[in-house]
């Protein structure tokens, strides 16, 4: 094909296979789905040669051997193929308003109006007094499949609030908190809980829960431990590491930026 002869739509088109690659390969990075994935690409690669070299055989049996994978694979990626769906189904309309937000020069962004302030002092005085909380701040995908399991609540988000909430003799303390910019939504969710046999035994049904969401959803969490205090931030699954608090504040207001 002459370069005079590519279309718009071909680098359209390449474009897009660019990128729901880069998208399929942050789904199973870090998991063990990457080095299956890497294995289909290498079989896949070995077909190819083998149909230009007219190997019949070995291409035919390759063939098959991919066309009855298929069904194996839905079966391998079941967690990506679920997160994948999931965030493109529960984008909302807030995803489109911060992608929008991104192009204006003004600073009233609604990380902003999050007091994320409250949310970090709340969290260091309940380590100190060892009481148990876990926080989920949603960003773009919507929690409504999950804030269906607890309590509606519609409260301003600040320090003595949150913490109210998850004193040991609240009725609201068990469970996860759901805040969205600056509203605290849902108390007592139940979240999935994540079966990765990589979580360290120390980390309880918190910490699980915490990474069951971040899994499934782009939500970031919060966790402070009951046992020893300890505060944990969650995202993408992860356990991200912070030295303090102020560098917590740093990183959680970049992830919801």
């Amino acid at each position: 094909m002459d370069f005079l002869d590519i279309r718009i739509i071909d680098i359209v088109d390449i474009v897009v296979v660019a990128f729901l690659l880069y998208y399929i390969y942050n789904l199973v990075k870090g998991t063990v789905a990457i080095n299956i994935l890497v294995g289909i690409i290498i079989v896949v690669a070995i077909n190819i040669v083998t149909r230009l070299l007219e190997m019949e055989l070995l291409s035919k049996i390759l063939g098959e051997f991919l066309g009855v994978g298929m069904f194996a694979l839905v079966v391998v990626f079941q967690p990506e193929i679920r997160k994948f769906l999931l965030m493109l189904g529960s984008t909302n309309f807030n995803a489109r308003r911060r992608f929008l937000k991104q192009f204006k020069f003004s600073g009233n962004d609604s990380v902003l109006n999050t007091n994320l302030e409250g949310i970090i002092a709340s969290c260091k005085k309940m380590s100190a007094s060892h009481t148990g909380a876990l926080i989920v701040l949603q960003r773009n995908n919507s929690l409504d499949f999950v804030k269906n399991t607890g309590d509606a609540m519609n409260l301003e988000v600040n320090q003595p609030i949150i913490e109210s909430i998850f004193f040991k003799n609240s009725p609201l303390h068990d469970g996860a908190m759901i805040i969205e910019e600056n509203r605290i939504t849902a108390t007592r969710v139940i979240l999935p809980v994540s079966n990765d046999k990589k979580i360290p035994l120390r980390f309880g049904l918190r910490h699980r829960a915490a990474v069951g969401i971040t899994e499934k959803t782009d939500a970031v969490c919060l966790v402070v431990s009951e046992e020893n205090g300890q505060i944990s931030y969650l995202r993408d699954g992860d356990f991200v590491l912070f030295e303090n608090t102020d560098e917590l504040f740093k990183i959680l207001k970049k992830d919801l930026s």
